[in-house]
């Protein structure tokens, strides 16, 4: 039977830009559980291309399944969705939300098209749909404009149902005290437990420091410290979620690094990939079960705000062109698709092109890398001779994502977890790091000149001086091998700050102590992280150059390599110092590298009367 098409339309007058309004609009997820959409479920079916999906949820006890096309969207103006129903009252479902830039705030549509399958449907989407929906999408959208015009919004924005467990609330107030007599600061302490104690099941799945710091207008690092103690003591848990690099998103969960895989396939976007730790695991924080009981669970699949980094997302027939005016942030973009390889690279820029073309062709993408305006027109032409879901995506990756190779460089991080580490004979790429070696000179006459005990505990002390500034600048204590020690840091320059105070506060000790002397390699480069003696280890062509370079080095000198010396924060700072260093370049073989020469950098401290320019 024919059943007549119902169409509802609704439209509100928002405080908010289009801009600000877009990721609390677009993220579907949130939406469908604000509107009081039952949590889905998804059923693999290989059958299904271009990033359609089959779904299926429960509703007052009866199965309802469908099949979903893809998203589209085109930010920040618009996205809507199609959904074929083969169970359930309803055949099928369009929606489409639009947001028109205003004077003052924006203009929003919001569009459902619903045709019933059957006499149920008939009766019930009018009720539904009319009515129920209608008033969840009204609270739902008048919400989350208060939230945009604050421009900022933390979990704990996000008031819901909140489930305790037994004894949960008397231990989150013992934890608090902890966290403050361990000497967390006040004002984060409150911030996490108001956190916990608000935030709904949704803000809570996925807690992101840097994003909380953002919203709270906290410093980082100080962010991910709490949330590391706060594990630490008993309050949140951590997860690695393993993240697809075409859609982001996490493909692999564990609690422990020990847990992870390095081979991922992405269903999605049908691809292999090894993960890495710089680029696809991320470790992110979720209350602990003991404190507060959190369900996660989806209510949609493959919104906007699943791939934030996607600003266009259009399906195009075989043979069809369409045309998008969207406003870019500067940087590099990519255009692709889901069934060719590859894609087309470009570049947002003041000075770019107020137009330009791409094509989807048969014998793959054109080599050039266009430059396009910040407000350009783009003309998408699918030229093959099947349907393509084509993606416009920025090539940079979230700043808010605390990454592995991040973390697993910080020092409270060794410290706390210890037993972080990979299962034995798993090796994982961490991208490029920086990594230090370092050796006390003359530490055999030093043993035989004062003796056992004297000496031991001169290096104990000289230990503790390096730990303390390698922490200072986000490093982390690798190991010690005798009185010499590897250290691991993300940038150069940290490495570089760290071994300069070390030396010069070694070599001008208190009154009555001898002046140590300290030499130093730094190198930087990819490396692969390992399981050695149960602790996390890394081992390389890196690591194999900066161990060598140490031997190179003269009393109290430190070797850098090329990469090290042409590092674009490196060379700023090592002029603005240049009149308490002395660097001089040389050219020489490095044993174990088959006699290739390298071009190195001594870098030597000759002023010690301005140790806090250093």
């Amino acid at each position: 039977m024919n059943w007549p098409e119902f169409h509802y339309h609704w439209e509100w007058q928002l405080q908010s830009k289009p801009e600000a309004f877009w990721p609390f609009i677009s993220d579907t997820n949130r939406f469908n559980h604000d509107t009081g959409v039952p949590s889905i479920t998804q059923r693999p079916d290989p059958t299904l291309t271009n990033a359609r999906r089959r779904l299926r949820l429960f509703r007052f006890g009866m199965p309802v399944e469908w099949e979903e096309e893809p998203f589209e969207w085109v930010y920040p103006s618009r996205y809507g969705v199609v959904r074929h129903y083969s169970s359930g009252p309803i055949g099928e479902m369009r929606t489409l939300a639009e947001l028109t830039p205003q004077a003052a705030g924006s203009h929003l549509v919001y569009e459902v098209w619903a045709r019933p399958r059957n006499l149920l449907g008939l009766i019930g989407i009018p009720g539904q749909i009319g009515v129920l929906s209608a008033w969840g999408f009204n609270q739902a959208v008048r919400r989350y404009d208060r939230l945009a015009a604050k421009r900022a919004s933390t979990p704990a924005d996000w008031i819901g149902p909140v489930t305790f467990a037994e004894g949960g609330r008397e231990r989150l107030a013992t934890l608090r005290e902890t966290l403050l007599k361990q000497g967390a600061a006040p004002d984060l302490v409150h911030q996490l437990v108001e956190t916990l104690l608000r935030g709904d099941d949704i803000a809570l799945a996925r807690l992101r420091p840097y994003g909380l710091a953002d919203a709270w207008g906290l410093k980082r690092r100080a962010v991910l410290e709490l949330c590391l103690w706060a594990v630490r003591a008993g309050l949140l848990d951590f997860q690695w979620d393993v993240l697809c690099p075409l859609c982001r998103v996490a493909k692999q969960q564990t609690t422990s690094l020990g847990g992870l895989k390095t081979a991922v396939h992405c269903e999605s976007c049908n691809i292999d990939f090894t993960a890495n730790f710089e680029r696809s695991v991320e470790l992110t924080f979720r209350p602990n079960p003991a404190i507060r009981e959190t369900q996660s669970r989806d209510f949609c699949f493959g919104g906007p705000q699943n791939t934030p980094h996607i600003v266009a997302q259009q399906l195009l027939a075989p043979g069809d062109r369409r045309e998008l005016s969207l406003p870019l942030e500067p940087g590099r973009y990519r255009v692709r698709t889901l069934n060719l390889r590859g894609g087309q690279l470009f570049q947002a820029a003041p000075d770019g092109q107020l137009t330009q073309t791409f094509r989807i062709t048969e014998t793959g993408w054109a080599n050039d890398e266009p430059r396009v305006a910040l407000a350009p027109k783009l003309q998408l032409e699918n030229q093959t001779g099947a349907e393509q879901l084509l993606i416009i995506e920025r090539m940079t990756w979230s700043d808010q994502a605390v990454t592995a190779a991040e973390v697993t460089t910080l020092q409270l991080f060794r410290d706390l977890f210890a037993s972080e580490a990979l299962r034995p004979g798993e090796q994982i790429s961490v991208g490029n790091l920086t990594v230090m070696f370092t050796d006390l000179r003359d530490s055999t006459r030093m043993y035989r000149q004062v003796g056992d005990a004297v000496a031991f505990g001169r290096v104990m002390s000289h230990f503790d001086v390096l730990k303390a500034a390698i922490n200072a600048e986000s490093g982390s204590l690798v190991k010690t091998i005798g009185d010499s020690v590897m250290a691991a840091f993300i940038h150069p320059v940290a490495a570089l700050r760290t071994i300069l105070k070390v030396q010069h506060e070694l070599a001008n000790p208190p009154a009555g102590r001898e002046p140590l002397q300290l030499k130093a390699g730094v190198n930087y480069g990819p490396c692969i992280a390992v399981t050695l003696n149960e602790r996390l280890d890394y081992f390389g062509s890196t690591v194999n150059l900066a161990a060598r370079l140490e031997g190179q080095s003269a009393q109290g000198g430190i070797v850098i390599s090329d990469a090290v010396r042409n590092d674009p924060e490196v060379a700023p700072y090592l002029e603005s110092i240049r009149d308490l260093i002395h660097v001089e370049p040389f050219t020489t073989q490095v044993k174990g590298f088959d006699q290739e020469n390298f071009r190195l950098w001594r870098v030597t401290l000759t002023q010690a009367n301005e140790f806090s320019r250093l």
